[in-house]
């Protein structure tokens, strides 16, 4: 290591698929555990519960692949439609672009004349990348990744989704509403721990926040399967 270095961890280049991850795993617990709740308050069968939650995982998983592929293209399109309108301006008017970036500058902190020294040396190496970082906000760590976003999310909702269902195979029938609904929660916290460590984050606050919401969610689905029960018996 050179002198006056010192070596630096940022976590914000794992946002992208760090995102999809945890909202795949959360997802995939948080809806599975609620339907195999649900249908067992409301008396189906343990093979039914089984084919209840595998039928949950496949279609989760799809859904999640298809929305997370569809929003972040969406946000994709959006980046190279601003990057082509970028492309343009600068090929039609260079000398406003120069001028907008020297502004943009200033308004962080330099004085006018470093501002253009800046702006006119940035725009020399690569114009379009100056801009679509400072201007835009678009940069490498940002940039949106449709296909990985799609295929992260579907598995990990697919492990997500397979650790209740495996509680469908393990535990006695008359206790299988109470194990999946404690170890969910476990599940929920052990993730909001680890989504946190992985992001540099305090643990406490997201654990506390998914645990929460993952409570809410089965409680809800039991209430609905015990009172469809009921009015099925």
């Amino acid at each position: 290591m050179s002198r006056g270095t010192h070596p630096e961890t940022h976590q914000v280049s794992r946002i992208g698929w760090l995102r999809a991850a945890v909202l795949g795993a959360n997802d995939g617990i948080v809806s599975t555990s609620s339907l195999i709740i649900g249908v067992a308050a409301a008396g189906a069968a343990p093979a039914d519960v089984l084919v209840a939650g595998m039928a949950g995982l496949v279609a989760g998983a799809m859904s999640m692949a298809a929305g997370e592929y569809v929003s972040v293209s969406s946000q994709a399109d959006t980046e190279k439609a601003d990057l082509a309108r970028e492309t343009a301006e600068l090929r039609d008017q260079p000398d406003l672009e120069l001028r907008e970036l020297s502004r943009i500058y200033q308004r962080r902190g330099l004085d006018p004349a470093l501002a253009d020294q800046v702006a006119a040396q940035l725009t020399a190496g690569d114009a379009l990348a100056a801009h679509a970082r400072d201007e835009l906000g678009i940069s490498e760590i940002s940039t949106a990744r449709p296909v990985q976003a799609a295929i992260t999310s579907a598995l990990t909702f697919a492990v997500g989704a397979a650790l209740p269902l495996l509680l469908v195979l393990l535990a006695p029938p008359a206790q299988l509403v109470w194990i999946v609904a404690a170890a969910s929660l476990v599940f929920l916290a052990a993730l909001g721990a680890v989504g946190a460590r992985a992001g540099g984050a305090s643990i406490w606050r997201p654990t506390a926040r998914v645990t929460f919401w993952g409570a809410l969610a089965m409680a809800a689905t039991f209430g609905i399967g015990a009172l469809f029960g009921t009015a099925v018996a």
